[in-house]
């Protein structure tokens, strides 16, 4: 069943000359996470506006093709029921936080109180949440001096607590450590299982491989290149479009030149390490 469809899209912000996104097609199915990638100024953060909605309820500019959320055109969309309906994470996750709660438990509840949730269930609601990602040790916290980490640990509070059925999420750790870009994909994946329909713009492409069904690559506001993980991943077209490979296809490609290669391109840490045990018999 697909939850979004974009049919001979293109986009042009106001007072600008040339369109930020080109003739895009696809049919996203419910309970997929899709990894959207591409170099600086490929349309990411564009395609992420038009997915929720903000184009163009909230950008104008020009819009042609039609864009259907769950079979109705965006245009027909009420826009505050559209952000029930799809959550949006930040790339900064100091942007993410409101600024005008004093605690991390009133900054997960803001969007339910704005849902006019009744008190008991909108607690129990948070409190279920706040389990879930394990952040008890900082409900009583000002989300404000948070770590940029925690802050996007919260954020992610904030929109599980809300229930969306789709969360598109622009490139969550881009300002993060490895210890918590970590912490931030185990969330990402804990959304996955739950069968929410994710979609991941992220530049750590290992990230892509190990956690996207699909992924899309963007070039000048264009999908030049989309399909299963594995085979876009694999696929050394890739770095003419200014994308990184994969650390795990990148070795598969240097093995296949010495003449030592594995059974099939790898992507994934995981996969490189079964086929060299397979290759070598153990």
């Amino acid at each position: 069943m697909n939850c979004i469809s974009v049919k001979n899209v293109s986009y042009k912000y106001p007072y600008t000359e040339g369109f930020a996104l080109k003739e895009l097609n696809y049919e996203f199915e419910k309970g997929k996470c899709y990894g959207i990638i591409g170099a600086n100024g490929s349309g990411k953060t564009t395609f992420c506006n038009l997915l929720r909605g903000m184009i163009p309820h909230f950008f104008e500019g020009e819009l042609t093709g039609d864009v259907f959320i769950e079979e109705t055109d965006v245009r027909n969309w009420d826009s505050n029921l559209l952000s029930t309906k799809i959550g949006y994470i930040f790339q900064n996750p100091f942007t993410q936080i409101s600024g005008i709660k004093e605690t991390v438990f009133e900054e997960i509840a803001l969007g339910l109180e704005n849902l006019g949730m009744e008190k008991e269930a909108l607690i129990d609601r948070v409190i279920e949440v706040v389990k879930l990602l394990k952040l008890e040790q900082l409900i009583k916290k000002n989300p404000n001096n948070l770590s940029g980490g925690q802050k996007q640990r919260v954020a992610f509070a904030s929109i599980i607590a809300m229930n969306n059925d789709i969360i598109v999420i622009d490139e969550p750790t881009s300002q993060l450590d490895p210890e918590s870009t970590a912490e931030i994909f185990s969330i990402i994946n804990l959304l996955r299982n739950q069968g929410k329909t994710i979609f991941l713009v992220e530049h750590k492409v290992d990230l892509i491989a190990e956690y996207s069904d699909e992924v899309i690559v963007l070039k000048d506001g264009q999908i030049t290149l989309s399909g299963s993980t594995q085979e876009v991943l694999s696929n050394m077209d890739l770095l003419q479009m200014g994308v990184m490979l994969p650390q795990a296809s990148m070795l598969s490609y240097d093995m296949q030149k010495a003449n030592k290669q594995l059974d099939s391109i790898a992507i994934t840490k995981s996969q490189v390490i079964e086929q060299i045990k397979q290759r070598v018999g153990v």
